[in-house]
């Protein structure tokens, strides 16, 4: 891995490699608690020291005291866990078709590697993230019924139960989300494959950017395959800020899986979970890299 490599934004945390990493998915830090899990269901994981949040005088507050104010926020926002029902196959299957004619018409998508998906259980998708329509590539990887991360500000009055009804986990960005972390860990027990972007939200660049923990944190609780994914193109087609999607050449590269480590221990644990993440990295990335090339605009660093 490149030592040059830009890091996060001061006060963001560090790349996989380093001092720190991002403390949005800091779950390492409390990996001691990943084989008991709390009475409630929920993964007993959370930034290490307590991530804290402006109260209404000014004053920081835990970020469990501003979990009343965030579920208040995202009270539309519902976690459908479970096999989908017919109208929820029903409504996966309308939207997947429209998708896949926007990606192999519009933006003449092509996929190399889906041999390496498996055709039943659950896994990990790991996709670099540059662009909104990233999700359509991530979902048009497979034909199987992909559930995903989305920021919970999707869910508003009117189209809440169309983002749970195809699959969609609200997560509140900025936060470790036990609730949504939870929710991950219970989907891929019931067999289903996940999205998960370890880069967060929308990056720009040819660089991947520091990768969270936590789909390496995910994978330590449930031992399935992470898969990465590197998609070259998007961010041509729709960058941040753009209203429309441009109808350039977009080229998906997915890789083969990373099996979960074996570690005995919460110390041994917390150093594979890092050491994954930081693998990790080195695969998104090269699979960027060779996206990119496919499409005619490599990566330049």
């Amino acid at each position: 891995m490149s030592a040059d490599r830009p890091g996060r934004l001061a006060g963001e945390g560090g790349g996989p490699e380093g001092g720190g990493r991002p403390h949005e998915h800091d779950q390492a830090a409390d990996v001691e608690g990943a084989d008991s899990p709390g009475g409630s269901g929920q993964m007993d994981a959370g930034p290490s020291g307590g991530t804290s949040e402006a109260g209404r005088d000014g004053q920081a507050v835990s970020a469990e005291e501003a979990r009343p104010a965030r579920a208040a926020g995202r009270a539309t926002a519902v976690i459908r866990l479970g096999r989908p029902t017919v109208v929820e196959r029903i409504l996966y299957g309308i939207a997947w078709g429209l998708l896949a004619v926007v990606g192999r018409g519009w933006l003449r998508a092509e996929f190399h590697g889906r041999e390496n998906l498996p055709a039943d259980g659950p896994y990990i998708l790991a996709p670099v993230h540059r662009s909104n329509i990233d999700f359509m590539m991530a979902a048009l990887c497979t034909r199987r019924r992909l559930r995903f991360l989305a920021k919970d500000t999707l869910w508003k009055p009117g189209v809440a139960g169309l983002w749970s009804a195809l699959g969609g986990i609200p997560v509140a960005r900025g936060t470790a989300d036990r609730e949504s972390l939870a929710a991950c860990q219970k989907v891929l027990e019931a067999g289903e494959p996940l999205v998960m972007f370890p880069e967060g939200t929308r990056q720009s660049g040819p660089v991947v950017r520091p990768l969270f923990d936590g789909p390496t944190f995910v994978q330590a609780r449930t031992g399935v395959p992470i898969i990465p994914v590197g998609i070259g193109g998007t961010e041509r087609a729709m960058p941040k800020g753009a209203k429309g999607i441009r109808p350039v050449k977009v080229h998906v590269v997915i890789g083969e899986p990373l099996p979960a480590p074996e570690a005995d221990g919460a110390r041994a644990k917390r150093a594979a979970i890092r050491a994954q993440t930081a693998l990790l990295y080195e695969r998104v990335q090269e699979l960027f890299d060779d996206a990119q090339r496919h499409t005619g605009h490599p990566n330049r660093r």
